[in-house]
Order: C-alpha cells, then structure tokens, then sequence
C-alpha cells in the first residue's frame, strides 16, 4: 500500500500587455520605484478601473492553449484583505464565475504520459512592492495593477519532479503563443505549491500545507519532496497539523511555518461594483483561436512524422519558438535533418547562454549551412567541423575562409591515401599479424596511425577501404 503525493499548484502569470489591467499605465518591469503610477493604481477617492480589453483576449488564449472551456459570461469580484502593498485594501480578481474552466496540460509523468486538469483561470491585478530593511520598509506601487492571470490545477500530481514538469511545460506554452515573457526571476512567474499525502491503507490523510516563495523549479520540485516527507512523518506519529501556509527557505533547503492557512471566508469576497459582467460570444473565442501559433507539443509530434527525428529530439528543438525556427530556417535549404539536429543539439546548443533571450549566434544561417553542406561532402571530417564552428562563434568568420586559412580540406585523392597506408603497414608488421589471427582492434590500431601520419586530413572512408583491400 504505502503513502500516496498529492499536490496542485497555483501560478501567476504576469501579463505582457502594453498597458496595465484597469488604468493606461505603462506595464514594464523596474524602473524608478513609484513612476508608474496613476490615480487608479493608488485607489485615490473618485478613481475608477477601465478594464484592458487586451488582458481579456491573453486570457482566452491562455486559457485555449490549455484546453479550457471559455465561459461566454465572467464577473469580477473584491478580494478583501490588508496589506501595505495593496491600496485599496482589496484585490480585483475573480471567485466564483471565472472566464476559464476545466482545462488540462498533457505531462510526462513519473509512470508515463499523464493529464493534469487545470480548475480554472482567473483574471485578476497584481500588487505593489515591499521593499524591507532593518529599520524601515518602502513601497514601490509600479507593480501595483499590473494584469495576472492566476492558474489553478487540479490535485493530479504525486511528486515533486511532476510538479517541476507540468510548471515547465506550463512556462513553455505562455511562452509561445507571446502572452507572457514568464521569468521567474523578475516575478513575471510566481507559483504556490499545495501538498498532502494520504495513507492508502487507513484512508487518512494530512491537511493542506501551502508554500509559497518558490523563485525556481528547482525549488518547486525541492519544496514538494520536502513536504511529502514531512507530511509522512507527521502520520507515522499520529499527528494533527492544521492547514498552513509555509515559504521555502532555499539556504537551508526547508520550508518554514508562515500562518495558518486563511480561508475563502477570511477574504471577504464581494462582487467589484465598478466593472461590468465580461460577456463574450462564440465569433470572438474563434478569432482569439485564430491568433493562436502551433503549439510545443503539436510541433514536437510534427517534427518526428515530417523529419523523422526522435522523441527526444524533437523535443528538445521544440522547447523554444527560436529554436524549431531555427531548425526549419536550415531544414528548408539541407535536407539531411539528422545531421542538423545532431549538430544543433551537441555543438550549437552548448555554447548558447540563453534561449530564452532569443536564439542569437555570432553568424548567419547560411554560414551554418554552407558548414555542413561542406563536412557532408567529404571535403572536411566531422572533427574539423568542430574547430570551424568554433572559430565561427569566436571570430565570425565564413566557414570557407576558417577552412582554407588552417588547411583543412580532407585528403581523399587514393594515391597519396595509399602511400600513407603502405607506410603504416610497412612500419607494423605485428599488426597485419593480429588482424590475420581475427583481433579486430588491430585494424581500428592502423587506421589511428593513418589519420595521425595524415594529421587528420585523410577521409576515415577511403583509409578504411584502402586498408581492407591490403590486408584482407
């Protein structure tokens, strides 16, 4: 029998339109503390929200990216709490009729391909800032209504590395259809976990724990095995922990008791009085729809049925819009498309800091491509290709120009090749010896020293059939 995980998460998702939820200011990250600010963000007497219509149509998309019903009518409601940051002593979000429902995300789970269910997606505004020292603490209103959308899962996920998993393949998604730049570390992507284990064999399980202040995946995946653990225990003692909210400690790698989890009742919900019902219709969904690209997991099946890639391939070049564009840009003028996945992944990708930032190389596609039309031809073998690539990167030169200046041109003409194998032979006559006797490693020993008196320019293919020919 044994424990069984459940955990749900709750995501933030700060939204890249131009201008804020409910007011025209400018939505952007940083900046001077309080410079962005309006009458509206600061809840001053007589200010009113407008809501963004643009906030409604990344919503939808999001929402049909991840396969939810889109709801023809929502309402916003007041989120009652105090916090210095929060002006109004209220937040507008939404609580009983949100603009999205039952939605799912397809992950790899830990026993195979699983569907988590997403509960709903609600449109709400951000808060400001606390910014605290020893002696004070400052408040920075920027943030203060800037557009979220909050992502509620479902309980479908039993371990920390599926919890990790459906947040990435989350990330990913927003990130392509451009609603979000979704940087955890700038706080565009804030995500809560909630934990609880329950014992199979009594049915009993422990209450709720949230945490909170998770700034990585790492630390998503990390605060979720702590807590199963924790949670373990406190049913192998017999205790009784009330809900809780926790935040992850990432020195320590622990999560510490914060409060006592608040209910929906300590938030006083009420409908926002200053905005009207959201009410769509059929024709706009299908426009939003329209605006949708193709999608990760749609691309990745794409790329293994039209360029016979594998899975794990495919995925990989699918995990950025850069990176598949990329690929494509050089699929559409080099048709060996094994060989440019294999060239993207083991020599491109490694020296790229950031996909994130673009997918920026130091020269152009058609340099890239002339290099491996040039190593599939022969004219130089793959380790050469290496060094050319590399240069390529450091210097930025054309690939034809690095070849010609270090004098790379693969050696293929037979006779000077033969010349170089007849002096090898002569040189080891043990060696023919062995291969006469069946120790196949002796012929592999001869074609070493063949490249190494060629100082790597012989092509491997005709040294091996010259070689098969002399002593076979």
């Amino acid at each position: 029998m044994g424990y069984k995980t459940i955990v749900g998460l709750e995501i933030h998702v700060e939204l890249s339109t131009k201008t804020k939820a409910f007011c025209s200011c400018e939505n952007a990250f940083g900046g001077e503390p309080n410079s962005r600010v309006c009458p509206v963000c600061l809840a001053l007497p007589g200010a009113t929200p407008v809501l963004n219509e643009q906030v409604v149509n990344y919503t939808v998309m999001s929402g049909l990216a991840l396969n939810c019903t889109i709801n023809h009518r929502s309402k916003f409601d007041r989120k009652n709490y105090f916090y210095p940051d929060l002006t109004k002593g209220f937040q507008i979000t939404q609580n009983d009729m949100p603009i999205c429902t039952e939605g799912y995300l397809e992950i790899d789970g830990d026993e195979g391909f699983k569907k988590v269910g997403i509960f709903q997606i609600q449109m709400e505004e951000d808060t400001g800032k606390s910014l605290h020292s020893d002696d004070e603490t400052l408040l920075d209103y920027n943030r203060c209504g800037v557009p979220l959308i909050e992502i509620v899962s479902k309980p479908d996920m039993n371990s920390g590395r599926e919890g990790r998993e459906f947040l990435e393949k989350l990330k990913n998604t927003l990130k392509y259809i451009g609603v979000s730049d979704v940087k955890m570390e700038e706080g565009s992507l804030r995500c809560d976990v909630n934990v609880n284990v329950k014992d199979e064999e009594t049915g009993r399980k422990t209450n709720v724990t949230e945490v909170k202040n998770l700034n990585s995946f790492r630390a998503v995946e990390k605060a979720i095995d702590y807590e199963v653990e924790r949670h373990i225990k406190l049913l192998e003692n017999n205790e009784d922990e009330p809900k809780t909210t926790r935040r992850w400690d990432d020195v320590n790698n622990e999560t510490v008791l914060m409060r006592v989890k608040y209910t929906a009742a300590d938030y006083r919900f009420a409908p926002e009085g200053d905005l009207v019902p959201v009410v769509i219709d059929d024709e706009y969904i299908e426009s939003v729809r329209k605006q949708l690209p193709e999608l990760p997991e749609a691309k990745k099946e794409r790329f293994m049925k039209q360029y016979g890639l594998s899975e794990y391939d495919s995925k990989i070049l699918t995990a950025t819009k850069q990176l598949s564009n990329y690929f494509e840009e050089i699929a559409n003028s080099f048709n060996d498309y094994n060989m440019i996945s294999n060239w993207i992944m083991t020599e491109v990708l490694r020296r790229v800091d950031d996909l994130e930032e673009g997918f920026k190389l130091s020269f152009e596609t058609k340099d890239f491509i002339e290099l491996l039309s040039v190593i599939k031809s022969g004219k130089i073998n793959n380790n050469a290709g290496k060094k050319v690539l590399r240069e390529m990167f450091e210097t930025s030169k054309k690939p034809m120009e690095i070849i010609e200046e270090k004098g790379l041109i693969q050696v293929s003409d037979d006779s000077q090749i033969e010349t170089w194998v007849d002096e090898v032979l002569s040189e080891n006559p043990q060696s023919i010896e062995d291969i006469k006797n069946g120790k196949d490693r002796a012929f592999g020993f001869l074609v070493g020293q063949v490249m190494k008196k060629s100082k790597g320019k012989a092509n491997p293919g005709v040294v091996n059939e010259i070689l098969k020919s002399r002593v076979q």
